[in-house]
């Protein structure tokens, strides 16, 4: 451990500001990413988060919340609201999640004019895929009004994957890039008790076409005789698709019976639903970490998921199975999930729960991110 990073924690606690769009839960994984961090990062340093004002919170703890003015018609009310907070509490580093918002850009601006350190965690908002959404509309113009101008004044640009550093330094805005992977708090979450089979296949996203749900459908429908007794639970918050639209599509492809869509979980109902199935799939286009495959690993769930996760262990670990994203491949691989011997599975779901505990746990993930932080003070 640096001689730096000890005499900071002998003297006094590390001080860092997180600035987060929302904390909401409809903020999706970057709201359950910060959730997780400041659990145990909380411990470590001083810790203080500030968002805009939200119906739907989430609950933190181990730092305090501080909420200002969040609409792009008020600038000078949230950039006074915020440099209050600065003022006061004078952080070692203000770390900023997200960038396409132009609230995000400002308070990188705001801050860096005052001479704070910048940590910027793009969450994926910079990976191709990403950018060519709406490029014409809003991608460009923002990147040449302001997000190019933020990334390039950020001290570290913080990816969770070998596979985001990659493309984040191919954009060639900021060489200072570095890998701190999403953590998961593995306290009180015990893996299943049985695995007897319960002939249950879950899927957890928020409801985005990136994730795969009409893939995973038309899936189900090419294999109907064979998970004929088996229930496949879509579950998620409401997002390009709603509940109904679920609804409809597994009655359009004559899968109803199969197919149960159930909205968002939360809490025990969430774990409770991935101890009961006996495999989770997400057949998504593109993660940059992809939290519900730690949070399934760790109930002792396998998992089946694509090479748009940055999840290569699972082959490593024999814990899964990591494909390549095509309806044919996504058939074969739940066709040899039903037909795994459910010891067999259970081995694959304990390796997946050792997996996420040596590499993801929050304790493990907190310590690199304080890392990184000090990296940058020093400099």
């Amino acid at each position: 451990m640096p001689f730096q990073f000890v005499y900071s924690m002998i003297n006094r606690k590390m001080k860092i500001l997180h600035y987060i769009p929302s904390v909401g839960k409809t903020g999706g994984g970057v709201s359950s990413y910060l959730q997780l961090l400041s659990h145990d990062m909380g411990q470590l340093v001083d810790l203080k988060i500030v968002c805009h004002y939200t119906s739907d919170e989430l609950t933190f703890t181990n730092c305090t919340i501080h909420y200002i003015e969040g609409s792009v018609r008020r600038p000078f009310k949230m950039k006074r609201e915020f440099c209050a907070i600065l003022d006061k509490f004078k952080p070692d580093v203000v770390h900023v999640n997200g960038c396409w918002m132009l609230q995000c850009s400002w308070i990188v601006f705001w801050a860096k004019a005052k001479g704070y350190p910048i940590a910027l965690s793009p969450h994926g908002m910079l990976e191709p895929w990403d950018i060519r959404k709406n490029y014409w509309t809003k991608k460009l113009p923002a990147l040449l009004l302001y997000q190019k101008r933020s990334v390039k004044m950020s001290n570290v640009l913080i990816a969770t994957a070998e596979t985001e550093k990659k493309n984040l330094l191919s954009l060639g805005y900021n060489s200072n890039v570095t890998v701190v992977p999403n953590g998961i708090i593995i306290d009180g979450i015990e893996a299943k008790k049985t695995w007897n089979e319960k002939k249950q296949i879950l899927f957890l996203a928020l409801y985005r076409k990136n994730k795969g749900i009409n893939l995973l459908m038309e899936a189900v429908a090419h294999t109907k005789e064979q998970l004929a007794g088996w229930k496949v639970i879509i579950a998620g918050i409401e997002a390009d698709y709603t509940v109904e639209d679920l609804k409809r599509m597994a009655d359009r492809l004559g899968i109803s019976s199969i197919i149960e869509v159930v909205g968002p979980l939360y809490g025990d109902d969430k774990w409770n639903a991935y101890r009961s199935s006996d495999v989770f799939v997400l057949p998504t286009l593109n993660e940059n970490f992809g939290i519900v495959i730690a949070e399934s690993f760790l109930c002792g769930t396998p998992v089946v998921t694509t090479k748009g996760t940055p999840w290569p262990m699972i082959e490593q670990y024999h814990c899964g199975w990591w494909i390549d994203r095509s309806l044919n491949n996504l058939v074969n691989a739940i066709l040899e999930v039903i037909h795994t011997p459910i010891q067999e599975r259970k081995e694959m779901g304990l390796r997946g729960k050792e997996l996420v505990t040596k590499n993801f746990a929050s304790p493990v993930v907190a310590r690199q991110m304080v890392e990184v932080y000090n990296t940058i003070i020093q400099k």
